[in-house]
């Protein structure tokens, strides 16, 4: 089947500087879609169609030219946060041929000298600036997409917020343009008063001293947490997920997640993972909103309501984690029923009605038991004790 569809990535410098074979496949379109300053470098012996939003509006626009010769134009590496992404999802791969231009990331690491491979990308171009979060650690280098100046705005007082106010900004505007410009700043200086909207910012990150670490390894301290004290305390935690085993594009639900830790701590462990964070207590929801914004996992869905009824109607998860109500049996029978064969479920209990549960479910269904015994250094008078925690037994299971 011949591609009725071909996207070309275009750079700064317009149509014009398009290599002759990517000229080709614009020139023998009947239809060109693309944002106006893109499409102003063509005649008008084609038909021009601008974008319109929202993304649900533009899919539309291309289906409806489905099998005739069409073009649609785009900035850079339509393969990287680009409409080359969106359309695999709508059409098939036989419909559409990409012809990538550089990216913004590569053009911005040919400035900058970065090794490519070892910068963390993302794009906050029209997507919670929350995702930059996880990746602020020391000594990490960052490109971001951005939407406008204010991207890099907000992007600077997140860094001095979270202690990295000596990190440099680095703004790149019209990469591969004739007005190309780079500026640089240290986050608590930025003035963003100056700059265009069409910029890739990089940020090279250092952490002040006392600057909290907060790694993608699960096992974050409960003080990074927003918390009404109903969380999964760290070690805990740190176990927990280790048996659910987060892994890229996985979805999680987290039954009864009271600060939602579980939750976001298993989104930022694996590339585009995903959770449901089912909690019947308005205010918990809210603290796991928060906890989830600041801690940069802003796409973590969550469900009010009384479970097992709150459960109907989601998407079948990957994993499950019981973390409330461990004991009733309508809960589990759903969320078991739901988990996909192949998928972990994880259930953890301090009480003994939950741990006679667990016991009784490993015995019918099978998995692994174990009991976790911490304890902390506290002190007595003068002297140093390590003071026991409540145990937890943990139970988890692979599903056949």
């Amino acid at each position: 089947m011949t591609a009725w569809l071909h996207v070309v990535g275009v750079g700064e410098g317009g149509v014009a500087q398009l290599s002759p074979a990517a000229r080709a496949l614009v020139a023998n379109a009947v239809t060109v879609l693309g944002p106006p300053r893109l499409l102003a470098g063509l005649g008008s012996s084609q038909t021009l169609v601008p974008w319109e939003a929202p993304l649900e509006r533009m899919i539309e626009q291309v289906k409806a030219l489905e099998g005739t010769p069409t073009a649609i134009l785009a900035t850079g590496d339509p393969s990287w946060f680009g409409i080359g992404v969106t359309l695999s999802r709508f059409l098939s791969a036989e419909a559409f041929a990409i012809t990538p231009h550089p990216s913004a990331f590569s053009l911005a690491a040919a400035r900058l000298h970065w090794a490519l491979q070892n910068v963390a990308t993302l794009s906050l171009h029209g997507r919670a600036d929350a995702a930059l979060q996880p990746h602020i650690l020391p000594g990490n280098r960052i490109l971001a997409l951005t939407t406008d100046r204010h991207t890099v705005e907000r992007a600077a007082k997140m860094l001095v917020a979270r202690g990295y106010e000596e990190s440099r900004l680095i703004v790149l505007e019209e990469l591969g343009g004739p007005r190309e410009r780079i500026t640089s700043a240290l986050a608590q200086d930025i003035d963003v008063s100056t700059l265009g909207d069409f910029l890739t910012l990089a940020i090279d990150c250092v952490a002040s001293p006392g600057a909290a670490l907060l790694p993608p390894v699960p096992g974050l301290p409960e003080d990074a947490f927003v918390t009404d004290g109903q969380i999964t305390k760290r070690e805990v935690r740190a176990a927990t997920i280790a048996k659910l085993a987060p892994y890229p594009g996985a979805l999680l639900w987290d039954v009864g997640a009271g600060s939602g830790s579980v939750a976001v701590e298993w989104m930022r462990a694996a590339r585009e993972a995903r959770a449901i964070a089912f909690e019947r207590e308005a205010q918990r929801r809210t603290i796991i909103a928060s906890n989830a914004l600041n801690l940069g996992v802003p796409g973590l869905e969550i469900v009010e309501g009384e479970a097992p009824d709150s459960l109907k109607g989601k998407a079948a998860p990957d994993a499950v984690f019981l973390g409330g109500d461990v004991g009733n049996r309508r809960i589990f029978e759903a969320a078991w029923a739901a988990l996909r064969h192949g998928g972990r479920l994880v259930a953890n209990s301090v009480t003994l009605e939950g741990e006679r549960a667990l016991f009784e479910r490993q015995s019918e269904f099978g998995g692994g038991l174990v009991r976790l015994e911490i304890s902390q250094l506290d002190t007595i008078g003068a002297h140093r004790v390590l003071r026991p925690r409540l145990p937890v037994t943990q139970w988890w299971v692979v599903k056949p």
